[in-house]
């Protein structure tokens, strides 16, 4: 997805059981999302310290999802609990470091809902694209 020119960097955080299995099944199912998502492969998606958000916007990426099993089906059954009040909290940090809500995303994608995780990172793409670049962290990114 482009917009005037610019492609957003998405980077998605999406637990082994269920999202990543979702996402392969969009693949296995040819459902297209856009190559600018990145995906990162995580045991639970209460394994996903808000650190490693930060880390992401700080790294360059203008948008983050984290995508973890529906509440009450996760593998290591209430990891998902865990990752909703961490959640909670980074957004409330988020607003506190002036980074758009929007660029911050929790989905809950079950391994049988490929359709769902491509029009979930589609939409999310679309989203954060009409945002443009993230702007805000650029004094603490990384520079080569």
């Amino acid at each position: 997805m482009q917009v005037n020119g610019y492609k957003p960097l998405i980077v998605a955080f999406c637990c082994n059981w269920c999202s990543y299995a979702g996402a392969d099944l969009a693949g296995n199912n040819r459902l297209n999302y856009p190559a600018d998502v990145k995906i990162i492969r995580v045991p639970c998606s209460c394994r996903v310290n808000p650190m490693f958000v930060l880390r992401a916007f700080q790294r360059g990426a203008d948008g983050v999802i984290l995508c973890g099993c529906h509440p009450g089906d996760c593998h290591y059954t209430s990891g998902n609990y865990y990752t909703r009040r961490r959640m909670a909290l980074l957004f409330s940090m988020l607003d506190y470091l002036g980074i758009e809500r929007e660029r911050t995303r929790v989905e809950w994608v079950s391994a049988a809902e490929g359709a769902k995780f491509a029009a979930t990172m589609n939409d999310f793409v679309q989203t954060v694209a009409a945002l443009g670049e993230n702007k805000r962290l650029e004094d603490l990114r990384c520079r080569k």
